[in-house]
């Protein structure tokens, strides 16, 4: 295992922030089935969602830095990076 699997195992969980607790309650809020939706009907309706592609992510400033050198060392983008090591 290298460093950077040893970090990806190693990374403990973070509590959410304020920003985390307004989003949760909104989803919350979306969920209201007040209007005569029901919950099945809502999961097929995000499922036909499509999705962007895009996932923002908040990780340790070491995690980072090892994951930043870990690309420039193989000569492709972080983003590139990433993706090769989270489709492992």
């Amino acid at each position: 295992m290298n460093n950077i699997e040893k970090r990806f195992t190693s990374i403990r969980e973070v509590e959410p922030d304020a920003n985390d607790l307004r989003a949760i309650e909104r989803i919350k809020q979306a969920d209201d089935t007040s209007e005569g939706i029901t919950l099945d009907e809502m999961d097929k309706l995000r499922a036909k969602q499509e999705f962007s592609g895009k996932i923002s992510l908040r990780v340790p400033k070491t995690l980072h830095r090892e994951l930043a050198l870990g690309a420039k060392e193989e000569g492709i983008s972080l983003n590139q990076f990433i993706l090769y090591k989270l489709a492992k």
